[in-house]
């Protein structure tokens, strides 16, 4: 007992600090306190709904609607997780409107790897317009953005997301980065004014020249005069040729020089952001491959419960067939009923299966009898998944029968086999036995009159 309660004390204590976190935004704190919550005590089902709800904030639906229904079965009654999953069904196409956002979330995943950034952007887009909420989205928007040097819709992006859910490690790595560019860029502008500030620049026939600026009115006079002289005269030509032009050349090497090395800094730079950005795509498209399990897993879960609901329904009103009711029956996954479901579908089998088993086994035996054999192996097949090994394997055995009668026997073979394997102390697996032998010796005869023609072939 001491040790359970400290159990107990550790699981409150981080729901409270999940509490705490959630009140002031930080839901990527909350997540983590909620699921150690979780892990110290599963059936926590204040933190199981408020982590539901932190999901529900971040615009993950889906993984708020499971955290939901897993509360729902730890306790179905006086809990507010059916208020907030009716909540949701019953706002008119939310559910819908989400799915669209979703799948048009991994579209534009599917545009990044295509280099088509423009077309992600306008998915992303409709998707955020749809379900403003959806954080992901948010970050994935303002990624591109920056991978297109569209920083200042970037921004607005990362700050939307950055509302939604204040200590997301993403969001703050981004807002990070593009402070750096933006003190950057203004480093970049303030170094162009000031060289422009102290250099003027002139053409001289074919040639650009930069000059420092004359500090005198003295020095502009001397400059006039030299540009005079060397125009007049042959001597001016080549003092110009001789003296000038290695000046300038030498100044335009000197900048090439130094662009380029400019230029080498900011592709390492942006080599290093592509490589960071292609590792956040990735984890983006493992956690879209994770949302799309949980959403398929929480459909299933919802049409078994749906249809063992009705189906129980009319077996108390006594209005609907055995046969229609074991066809709904059979789509039912059994694994991913709660406790309650689970018992109205064992209560309701448990009696109509023996039942539909014996009334198409038998119809199946007077199938057979008539050689009506596609009609007896689509019932004696409803039979397998009702129970395999009805009759003691009686049906089963019929079944191979049926179709090795039809022509298959492949399935014949099989049937046979399974029957000698999963049921040997019964007559029917006996039967099995003997039809395999005789199969196998119908095939023996052919095999050595074949060899019995090439043997008399070489002899010849």
């Amino acid at each position: 007992m001491e040790y359970t309660q400290k159990l107990s004390y550790q699981s409150m204590h981080w729901y409270n600090d999940g509490l705490k976190k959630a009140k002031i935004r930080d839901l990527s704190g909350a997540i983590t306190s909620l699921k150690k919550s979780l892990q110290y005590n599963r059936a926590n089902i204040a933190a199981r709904n408020l982590l539901g709800l932190v999901y529900y904030g971040r615009g993950d639906v889906v993984e708020a609607l499971v955290e939901w229904i897993l509360s729902k079965n730890f306790q179905s009654h006086d809990n507010i997780a059916n208020y907030y999953i009716q909540k949701v069904r019953e706002t008119t196409g939310e559910l819908e409107a989400i799915n669209q956002a979703v799948k048009k979330y991994n579209q534009s995943l599917e545009y990044c790897w295509q280099n088509g950034e423009d077309l992600a952007i306008i998915q992303l887009k409709k998707a955020v317009t749809v379900h403003p909420t959806f954080v992901k989205a948010h970050q994935l928007l303002a990624l591109i953005y920056m991978h297109t040097e569209q920083y200042a819709y970037a921004r607005q992006s990362i700050r939307t997301a950055y509302k939604l859910d204040t200590t997301d490690e993403f969001t703050l790595r981004c807002m990070h980065e593009l402070n750096q560019i933006r003190r950057s860029r203004n480093v970049k502008i303030k170094e162009k004014e000031k060289k422009d500030k102290h250099t003027i620049t002139y053409n001289l026939g074919n040639e650009t020249i930069i000059q420092p600026v004359s500090s005198s009115i003295k020095d502009n006079a001397g400059l006039h005069t030299v540009l005079n002289i060397v125009l007049g005269t042959v001597v001016g030509v080549a003092v110009m040729w001789f003296l000038i032009m290695p000046a300038i050349n030498a100044s335009r090497q000197d900048e090439v020089n130094e662009q380029t090395v400019k230029f080498s800094d900011q592709i390492a730079t942006q080599t290093a952001q592509i490589s960071a950005l292609k590792k956040e795509l990735e984890e983006y498209r493992s956690t879209s491959e994770e949302t799309e399990n949980v959403q398929a897993t929480a459909a299933s879960t919802q049409e078994s419960y749906e249809i063992v609901i009705s189906v129980a329904s009319h077996y108390r009103a006594e209005d609907m067939s055995d046969a229609a009711m074991v066809e709904e029956l059979l789509k039912v996954n059994p694994n991913s009923l709660g406790t309650i479901g689970r018992e109205d579908y064992d209560e309701i089998t448990a009696e109509l299966y023996p039942r539909m088993c014996s009334s198409l086994y038998s119809t199946s035996r007077e199938n057979y009898q008539v050689a009506n054999y596609e009609t007896a192996i689509s019932n004696l097949e409803q039979v397998m998944q009702m129970n395999e090994g009805y009759s003691d394997g009686a049906a089963l055995l019929l079944l191979a029968q049926s179709y090795e009668k039809s022509g298959n026997n492949e399935q014949a073979n099989l049937k046979y086999q399974k029957l000698v394997e999963s049921y040997p102390d019964t007559e029917a697996a006996e039967e099995a036995k003997d039809a395999l032998k005789a199969r196998n010796s119908d095939t023996a005869p052919e095999e050595d009159e074949e060899g019995g023609d090439d043997t008399e072939s070489g002899e010849e």
